[in-house]
């Protein structure tokens, strides 16, 4: 086997970015209009742009989407009605891109545009670099002098960044450096450092090869299969399973192509960029079902690792807009991602020659009893000692749960339905850390207060270094309908007057930003507030309006970065953690529609800097959360999982506790 067949080979086994485990795409059948485009239509897409002559044979195709109908169509559509289906491709070739609209039902192109931004990469061209890489001299000579012959290492493909470099205009970059092959489970354990190949995908060419001294490779091995477990410690006793499980079936239904439980009911499909789509989302209250929100989505991510060396100072990945979400789907575990009775559902997402491929058990839902009470109360004046039990209800919850493996990292975002009325966004990052070569092998080593200035040594010879985690979420909340307010009210100090028992309390301020820019806020611990989106078009029997109320988890993720920093230029809505714009379809995603090799100019941050009004309509707000990642000895060989998340509340939208009307087991 040639080194480009071995790196090949490699490559697909650890990224995964187009899952292993895909099959062929099975048929499916639309039912409602916001559905995923199906097999047969996204072979369809592409013989309508090949018979409008759009297509040469090196055409390849970077997303196919759905081209969702108007929310006014969607909103009026009833079942029996004919379904609106369109698809918005974004087509490569011979160094152009195109955007694509394709009526279905027409079976035409309505719509073919140049655009001058990068898409997200294509399966092939993360496939076939490594070819290029260990092609060349100056590599090979790189990997001799560290003892590696091409076919006993696998390279990685990492995106390259925009750095404002004239010489990059233009090109579509990536760097990769290379890992030696592993001797156990773990890919990730044995970076061979300071050697890296700079390509452009669009001549695929080796521009540059960067060799800034041998750096001795890691023998730690990394492995976290239960065979290779010993390396790390004992295995625990064998313990009786603490498992969950529905005899009796659950109580999902799926209507009219929605998924209805308990209180709630809303649209799912998947996109390659987001992942997840949530559309439609109601809650009933009594016999209505009344809007809470359109659609909710995960809308960009952003890891900026903070290691200034040549070979990392450029890894500042939007993984969401440069690898796609959706494209990293990688199938569930029953058992260990999901209980093993969850729903599970396929996806299926088109290939760079446009046609179909499904990963089976791509998204799970299942409901759970947490073993929390919804409420409860003792009433000491009625029972008194007799120790008669207190009244209260058992709480479940719906978990709508996908899991992404980008690179080293796997993150399951969730979107978890209570039965208070509330919805929790969550993501749970996992996977492995990357790592970095270096020579210290322990603290007490010369070397090592150097080496760990930006990073934590977390094996022998091996470095992990700093970074951060931020993710965005476009949510475009309808409460009680699409007209609506954001509104925040400050909770400030209150001096009493003399004479007063008291000294202070505190009132609430209420503040209702009429434009973008008065909006855009910085979510702090020592400036409480609450967040509300309301409908101020809407009034409840006691006078209230309706409304949902984002609750933060924790304080703001500053990014510690500068503002002219360039990676953080392409990812400025990290200067506030919460924004509201008005509802445009075409603004989708925080990081800009293209959102590799981007500069910065097609980003939330200038679309906000156009201090849009937004009273009393259709808005969306877009939500970042995050961690900074320092790195610990018990993130390796894997990490445990860490969550984090936010929450959206009804406040004054119900009137009373919707968790009331719970069943009493007993």
């Amino acid at each position: 086997m040639n080194a480009s067949a071995v790196g090949v080979r490699y490559l697909l086994a650890v990224l995964l970015w187009l899952p292993a485990f895909a099959v062929a795409a099975q048929e499916a059948r639309p039912v409602h209009p916001l559905d995923a485009l199906t097999a047969t239509e996204l072979h369809q897409v592409k013989e309508i742009l090949a018979a409008a002559g759009k297509l040469g044979p090196k055409a390849r195709f970077h997303t196919v989407d759905l081209d969702e109908p108007d929310k006014a169509i969607v909103a009026a559509w009833r079942p029996g009605m004919a379904l609106p289906r369109r698809a918005l491709a974004v087509v490569s070739e011979a160094g152009s891109v195109h955007e694509a609209a394709v009526d279905l039902a027409a079976g035409s192109v309505t719509g073919w545009q140049a655009v001058s931004g990068e898409p997200a990469l294509l399966f092939e061209e993360l496939n076939g670099t490594a070819g290029l890489a260990l092609a060349d001299p100056r590599m090979v000579q790189g990997l001799a002098k560290r003892g590696f012959a091409p076919n006993q290492v696998f390279c990685l493909p990492l995106t390259a960044g925009n750095f404002g470099n004239k010489e990059d205009q233009g090109r579509r970059l990536i760097k990769m450096p290379c890992v030696g092959k592993p001797t156990g489970s773990n890919y990730w354990a044995r970076p061979i450092e300071g050697l890296f190949a700079t390509i452009d995908l669009k001549t695929k060419k080796v521009l540059d090869v960067t060799d800034s001294g041998v750096v001795p490779v890691s023998g730690d091995t990394g492995g976290y299969k239960e065979a290779e477990i010993a390396a790390y410690g004992a295995l625990r006793p064998e313990s009786k399973p603490a498992s969950v499980a529905q005899p009796g079936g659950d109580n999902i239904a799926i209507e009219d192509g929605r998924i209805v439980w308990d209180m709630w009911r809303f649209h799912l499909r998947a996109d390659k960029r987001p992942g997840p789509v949530l559309s439609m989302v109601e809650a009933r209250d009594g016999a209505r079902w009344r809007s809470v929100a359109y659609q909710m989505h995960l809308s960009e991510v952003f890891v900026p690792y903070m290691d200034s060396d040549e070979a990392w100072y450029f890894r500042t990945y939007m993984d969401s807009g440069e690898y796609g979400f959706g494209n990293s789907l990688s199938p569930l575990r029953k058992g260990i991602d999901c209980p093993a009775y969850a729903r599970f559902f396929p996806v299926t997402m088109p290939q760079d020659d446009g046609e179909p491929i499904q990963t089976p058990d791509a998204i799970c839902v299942f409901e759970r009893a947490i073993g929390d009470p919804a409420w409860r109360h003792f009433e000491i004046f009625e029972q008194g000692r007799t120790m008669v039990p207190a009244e209260g209800r058992p709480a479940s919850e719906l978990v709508v749960r996908s899991a992404s493996e980008v690179g080293n990292y796997d993150y399951l975002i969730d979107y978890v339905f209570h039965q208070d009325g509330s919805i929790r966004v969550a993501v749970g990052a996992t996977g492995l850390d990357a790592v970095k070569g270096v020579t210290s092998q322990s603290m007490k080593d010369a070397a090592a207060a150097d080496e760990t200035r930006q990073g934590t040594l977390i094996a022998p010879g091996l470095v992990a270094p700093f970074h951060s985690h931020y993710f965005n979420f476009r949510l475009d909340l309808d409460v009680d309908g699409a007209a609506n307010d954001f509104m925040r009210e400050r909770l400030v100090q209150k001096s009493l007057p003399k004479g007063s028992p008291r000294r202070s309390m505190y009132t609430v301020a209420h503040e209702m930003p009429a434009r973008e820019k008065e909006a855009r806020t910085r979510i702090e611990s020592a400036s409480p507030a609450l967040y509300h989106f309301a409908n101020n078009n809407v009034e409840s029997a006691l006078g209230h309006h309706p409304g949902y109320m984002l609750m933060p988890e924790g304080s703001y993720v500053h990014p510690l970065l500068a503002a002219d920093d360039p990676p953080v230029k392409r990812n400025d809505y990290l200067h506030y953690q919460l924004s509201v714009t008005p509802y445009s379809p075409s603004e989708r995603y925080a990081g800009g529609r293209y959102a590799m090799m981007s500069d910065g100019k097609d980003t939330l941050g200038a679309w906000t800097a156009r201090d849009r009004p937004i009273s009393n309509r259709d808005i969306v707000a877009w939500y970042t959360v995050g961690f900074h990642h320092i790195t610990r000895m018990e993130d390796w060989p894997v990490m445990p999982t860490h969550w984090f998340g936010f929450t959206l509340m009804p406040h004054n939208f119900f009137a009373s506790n919707p968790a009331m009307t719970i069943r009493d087991p007993k």
